[in-house]
């Protein structure tokens, strides 16, 4: 049984990074027989693909949350709640992009909405939504315990505000953006433009941001998954090497994975256990 700093962590939640970036997202968290989803952002038969790939069981998921409407996060996920007959849970503002961006045909899934700090019970799982800076309709993250352990899931900011550190300071592990380094978006070839939306309070997180928040959460946390890693703006060193930093001296406590894509990462699938 792990121990960090005093706590004791039972081994049952299970969280996998099937997809990671702009290409798509999709990460499957497991506990016991029952399991989420959070964001559908690949094909349904990619993503069905990958599940099993990694070992997991798709006839256990409940539910997709989905943090936001862009399509790399949200490319897979009617199809594939139609046929594991599931809900798609996200909040109001997203449900409605949703449906707004899916016209006038039938939507034959349940749409649930959540609210931020609003408790959700799926299964044994308890979910709770909380607000991020992102530009979306009503972005959000998640924080999602079970059996005493939870992990917080927040890929999609500009910036940690106090309200998103309060939510992660609850959690066992996070799920973190670690999306951009600084130079490199500076001196890269994307457009003016887009590297300011990227900079943006309402863009994407970057590597000494990521590195700043986990600093101030380190102490409770046992494990951390960096995310949303861009492919031009980034690498897997910079990153990993940034929440290293932050971490200090409670460094060699903290497991640190870096979310990537098969054909990527010879270790994929990337996974961590509470």
């Amino acid at each position: 049984m792990p121990i960090s700093f005093g706590r004791v962590y039972a081994t049952s939640m299970h969280c996998i990074a099937l997809a990671s970036g702009s290409s798509g997202n999709c990460i499957y968290i497991e506990s016991g027989e029952e399991a989420v989803l959070i964001d559908a952002g690949l094909a349904k038969r990619e993503i069905l693909a990958r599940i099993r790939q990694a070992g997991g069981r798709e006839e256990r998921i409940a539910a997709i949350l989905v943090t936001h409407e862009h399509i790399d996060h949200i490319r897979g996920a009617y199809a594939l709640a139609r046929q594991l007959k599931v809900p798609i849970i996200a909040t109001g503002g997203t449900l409605h992009e949703l449906i707004r961006n899916r016209g006038t045909g039938t939507i034959a899934v349940d749409l649930v909405r959540c609210r931020w700090g609003g408790l959700e019970r799926i299964g044994n799982f308890s979910v709770e939504a909380f607000p991020v800076s992102h530009d979306a309709r009503e972005p959000c993250g998640f924080r999602i315990a079970e059996n005493g352990v939870s992990v917080g899931c927040c890929t999609d900011t500009g910036v940690i505000t106090p309200e998103i550190e309060e939510w992660l300071s609850r959690c066992d592990g996070v799920i973190l953006e670690s999306n951009h380094c600084p130079e490199m978006l500076r001196d890269g070839p994307y457009p003016e433009m887009l590297k300011r939306r990227i900079r943006s309070r309402r863009g994407h997180l970057s590597n000494p941001d990521a590195a700043g928040c986990i600093r101030k959460l380190c102490s409770g946390l046992s494990q951390v998954m960096l995310a949303h890693l861009s492919e031009v703006n980034n690498t897997p060193e910079k990153a990993r090497a940034g929440v290293r930093d932050g971490a200090g001296l409670f460094a060699g406590d903290l497991g640190v994975t870096i979310a990537s894509n098969p054909g990527s990462d010879p270790g994929w699938p990337n996974r961590f256990r509470l």
